[in-house]
């Protein structure tokens, strides 16, 4: 079964855009991190509990970013997080960010599950694959 799709409110401020008023395009990859965390949140999961009760923590392994439209000072925008594959150490992401209906941002967002102490791929733990709606394959 896949997991279901997540998205997250964000309010563009300035600190977040150039001198034209754009949203700086580094900014957009804070925005998607900001959505997975709450999108982990959601599922039950603190990162810091995470971390300290099972030893791992997920990390950004590869990103791939198509930026299509800007988003501008004050834009009340929304992240997409839809977890596409769960495999092993893996999950894969598509994420977006949009305004209204309008798509600015498309992604795909692959992140590994990694201990804390070696920090090397291990298996994403059985409970979070269970809240994810999952079979590890």
């Amino acid at each position: 079964m896949k997991p279901d799709p997540f998205t997250w409110p964000v309010r563009v401020y300035y600190e977040d855009t150039d001198a034209a008023g754009v949203v700086y395009y580094a900014n957009y990859l804070k925005f998607m991190e900001r959505a997975r965390t709450e999108w982990l949140r959601h599922l039950g999961f603190d990162q810091t509990r995470l971390a300290a009760e099972s030893g791992v923590v997920f990390v950004v392994r590869a990103l791939a970013v198509e930026y299509l439209r800007p988003a501008l000072f004050n834009d009340l925008i929304e992240v997409d997080v839809e977890p596409i594959t769960v495999r092993g150490s893996l999950i894969e992401f598509a994420q977006s960010v949009k305004r209204g209906s309008e798509t600015l941002i498309t992604a795909q967002v692959k992140v590994t599950c990694v201990n804390t102490q070696s920090w090397k791929p291990v298996r994403i733990p059985k409970h979070i694959l269970e809240s994810l709606r999952v079979e590890d394959l």
